[in-house]
C-alpha cells in the first residue's frame, strides 16, 4: 500500500461481500469433541462478551472512561490503542463494534496485506453508498504497517468511509504516522492488575458453560493469586495457565501451588531490545543508580540481563552513568566501572555479570555531582558560540623567531616556578575573561577540589 488513495477502487465498483461480525469467543464455545467439550482454547472460549463481563481498564472503560461512552451511546470515532499483550485490545474494539450500527471487519497487518485492504474500502465504500451504513475496521498490529501504508488510511478515515480502530504493543509516538494519529487519537491500556486476573480465573473456574465450571475443579486463593502473579498483566496467559494446570491435576481436583509451578515453568520478561521495554528498564537503572539506591539498581539490572539484553551496552551505560551523574564527587568511578567492563568482556556470560553488578553498586552508591557535566555543556556552548576568540599572545606557542618577535608566549608564567604553584595569569580568550563554568559541589572529592580551586582563584587575582 506505498500508493496513494488511488489504490483502492472508486465507490460503487465493487459488489459488498458480507463480512463477519461473529465473536470469535461464541464461535470457540459451541466447538465442541465428542460429548461437548470445547475444544478451543480457554482463552478464546473466555473472550468477554459484553461490557459486564470485562474485566479491569477501568481509565477507559469505567464511569467517564471514553471507550465506555462509545459503548453506551454508539457513536463510535477513530482511535488507537496501545497496550501489552493480553490487555483487552481485540475484546474492546468487538465489544464497541457490537454496539454500532456498523459492519465490523477485523485485519491483521501481520499475516494479511495490501490486496486485503483494496477490498476492504472497496467494500465499505459500496456498502456506505448503497445503504448508508459505516464499517468499523479493526486493524490488529498497526505498528506493521510502514509509513506510506499507513498514510493510504488518511483520506478514508477523513471521508468517514471507515471508522479505524487501530491496536498496537508498540509506541505510537514512534510507529504510527502523525497525521494518522491527528485522525486516531490514543488511548493507552494498562497491563491487567493482579486483582484483575485472578477475577478473570475465579470466572472461569466457575464458568458452566464457557470455563471449566463442569469439570468439580476449585482453587484455594493462594493458586489463583499465584496465577494471576504469574501472569504478568496478561490475561492470556493467565487463563493459559489455568488451562494447562487443571489438565495437570485432572477433572474434580483441587490446583495446588506445585501443580501451578509445573505449568507455569520458565516466565519469559515482556522485553523488546529495541523498543519501548529496553529504554524503560535502562532509564529505570540510571535513575536507581543517580538516587543512590543499590537495591533497585540491582533489580532492575537482574531484569534487564534476565531478558537478554547485551551486556556490554549496559556497561557502557555505567560508563556514561559514571561521569554524567557522579563525575569528580568520585573521581574513582569511572575506573570502576571501565574495569567492570573490561572483567566482564574477559569472563563473559554468566560469571562476568557480578563485574556489572560489582560496578552497579559501586555507582548508586557513590557520591554524587552533575557539576562537571554541566560545566561540561556550558563551556562547550560558549566554544560554539565564540569560534572567532583568539588565543591570548602569552598562551601561544612560538617555535620560531618571527613568531617570538610578534608577541607569542611573551610574558607566560610557568605556574611550577610560582609561588604556590599558581601563576597570576589568565587562561581564556580576552573577551572572556571571568566567565566561570565549573563549579565543585561539596560532595565526597569535591569538598575537597572546591577549597583547592578558590583558593588558586584567589592568588591568580
Amino acid at each position: 500500500m506505498s500508493d496513494s488513495l488511488e489504490l483502492f477502487p472508486a465507490a460503487g465498483s465493487a459488489e459488498p461481500s458480507r463480512v463477519d461480525t461473529t465473536d470469535s469467543a461464541q464461535d470457540a464455545s459451541r466447538t465442541t469433541r465428542g460429548h461437548g467439550t470445547p475444544t478451543a482454547p480457554l482463552p478464546a472460549r473466555m473472550r468477554p462478551r459484553t461490557l459486564d463481563e470485562f474485566r479491569g481498564q477501568q481509565k477507559v472503560v469505567g464511569p467517564g472512561g471514553p471507550l465506555r461512552a462509545m459503548i453506551r451511546t454508539g457513536q463510535i470515532s477513530s482511535f488507537i490503542m496501545w497496550g501489552p499483550p493480553g490487555s483487552g485490545k481485540t475484546t474492546l474494539a468487538r465489544l464497541i463494534a457490537g454496539s454500532a450500527d456498523a459492519a465490523f471487519v477485523a485485519f491483521s497487518a501481520v499475516t494479511e496485506g495490501v490486496a486485503r485492504v483494496r477490498e476492504i474500502i472497496a467494500e465499505a465504500r459500496t456498502r456506505r453508498h448503497a445503504t448508508d451504513r459505516g464499517t468499523i475496521l479493526f486493524c490488529d498490529e498497526i505498528h506493521r504497517f510502514n509509513k506510506a501504508q499507513q498514510d493510504a488510511f488518511l483520506p478514508v478515515v477523513e471521508a468517514g468511509d471507515i471508522v479505524l480502530i487501530g491496536a498496537t504493543t508498540e509506541n505510537p509516538s514512534f510507529e504510527v504516522v502523525r497525521p494518522l494519529l491527528s485522525r486516531a487519537p490514543v488511548v493507552v491500556l494498562d497491563p491487567l492488575s493482579p486483582e484483575d486476573l485472578a477475577r478473570i480465573v475465579a470466572d472461569a473456574l466457575s464458568d458452566p458453560d464457557r470455563g471449566l465450571g463442569t469439570a468439580g475443579i476449585t482453587a484455594p486463593d493462594d493458586v489463583i493469586e499465584r496465577i494471576a502473579e504469574a501472569a504478568d498483566g496478561d490475561a492470556r496467559r493467565a487463563l493459559g495457565i489455568l488451562e494447562r494446570t487443571a489438565g495437570l491435576a485432572g477433572e474434580s481436583a483441587t490446583l495446588t501451588l506445585e501443580v501451578v509451578e509445573t505449568a507455569v515453568q520458565r516466565r519469559f520478561a515482556v522485553y523488546d531490545k529495541s523498543g519501548d521495554q529496553h529504554y524503560d528498564h535502562i532509564s529505570a537503572l540510571h535513575k536507581s543508580v543517580r538516587g543512590g539506591d543499590p537495591d533497585g539498581a540491582l533489580y532492575w539490572l537482574g531484569r534487564m540481563l534476565d531478558a537478554g539484553e547485551d551486556p556490554l551496552y549496559i556497561a557502557r551505560r555505567l560508563v556514561r552513568m559514571a561521569s554524567e551523574d557522579i563525575g569528580l564527587a568520585d573521581p574513582y568511578a569511572v575506573g570502576v566501572a571501565m574495569a567492570c567492563r573490561d572483567a566482564y568482556r574477559f569472563l563473559g556470560s554468566p560469571e562476568g555479570e557480578l563485574a556489572i553488578a560489582q560496578a552497579t553498586v559501586y555507582l548508586a552508591s557513590s557520591p554524587k555531582s552533575n557539576r562537571l557535566y554541566k560545566g561540561w555543556g556550558k563551556a562547550l556552548s560558549r566554544a560554539r558560540e565564540t569560534p572567532g576568540e583568539a588565543v591570548p599572545l602569552h598562551l601561544r606557542n612560538a617555535p620560531t623567531r618571527l613568531m617570538k618577535d610578534l608577541g607569542y608566549g611573551e610574558d607566560y608564567l610557568y605556574d611550577p616556578d610560582q609561588a604556590g604553584g599558581v601563576a597570576r595569569q589568565h587562561y581564556l580568550p580576552e573577551a572572556m575573561t571571568g566567565e566561570h563554568f565549573y563549579d565543585p559541589g561539596d560532595a565526597g572529592w569535591e569538598a575537597d577540589l572546591r577549597r583547592r580551586l578558590a583558593e588558586w582563584a584567589r592568588r591568580r587575582r
